[in-house]
């Protein structure tokens, strides 16, 4: 079985670091008059964030202007959360995570990460909230989608592959569970057969979660061993 963690209220908040580095980083390139006004950002990949953000500013998003808007928005996001302990694990994930700890070690479980975030600013704000990457086996990233343009719905299916590859198994969707704080999350899940844990630490309710079809979710992951026996109990 493979458990699949969304990063941004769903395991940590960094006190929406990540946007205002994504905001000075516009700023260093574009001038500051950038601005990020009425953006969606909640469960969405970061590429195409960015996109978007470069068109409301005018900005037209060709690969040079993508890959330099990533790069300065890493060296922000570092600057930000280096400079201020806003990074802190949200209740019940660093315990969460020692209980599933030993079923990962056996092999009974394995856990990933699905997460819009890119790779090296999503494992930025891990170790900034102390929570190790390593932990995480399988990994799917907000920019490993195949297709043009991506979608969240993609990635699941970059997880199964990624799951073969370091286990040297198939997996099936209906052995996995997603877990996250948005729409978004509920439906790449949906997308492909997994189960999908909705968490309300977010911008959304448990009860918004479940309206939009999560099979199960919890205000947070704080009742550490009712969602590990629902965890185990429905993935097996």
């Amino acid at each position: 079985m493979l458990i699949l963690f969304d990063i941004d209220a769903t395991l940590l908040t960094t006190s929406r670091a990540g946007v205002y580095a994504m905001l000075d980083a516009g700023r260093d390139l574009h001038g500051e008059a950038f601005h990020i006004e009425n953006m969606d950002f909640a469960g969405r990949l970061d590429p195409l964030i960015i996109a978007d953000m470069l068109r409301l500013n005018g900005v037209e998003p060709d690969a040079a202007r993508m890959a330099a808007f990533r790069e300065r928005y890493g060296r922000r996001l570092e600057e930000r959360l280096t400079a201020s302990p806003v990074a802190r694990a949200l209740p019940g994930v660093l315990e969460l995570l020692e209980r599933l700890d030993p079923r990962a070690a056996t092999g009974a479980v394995s856990l990933g990460l699905l997460t819009g975030n890119f790779p090296e600013t999503g494992e930025r704000k891990l170790r900034a909230a102390l929570i190790e990457p390593e932990r995480f086996t399988v990994r799917a990233w907000g920019c490993d989608s195949p297709h043009d343009p991506p979608a969240r719905e993609h990635l699941p299916a970059v997880a199964m592959t990624r799951h073969r590859e370091v286990h040297g198994r198939e997996i099936r969707g209906e052995d996995i569970t997603i877990i996250g704080d948005t729409p978004h999350d509920v439906s790449c899940a949906l997308a492909h057969g997994c189960r999908v844990l909705g968490v309300g630490t977010g911008g959304f309710s448990a009860d918004d979660l479940m309206g939009v079809g999560a099979h199960h979710a919890v205000d947070s992951l704080a009742d550490v061993e009712a969602i590990e026996a629902w965890l185990i109990n429905t993935t097996r």
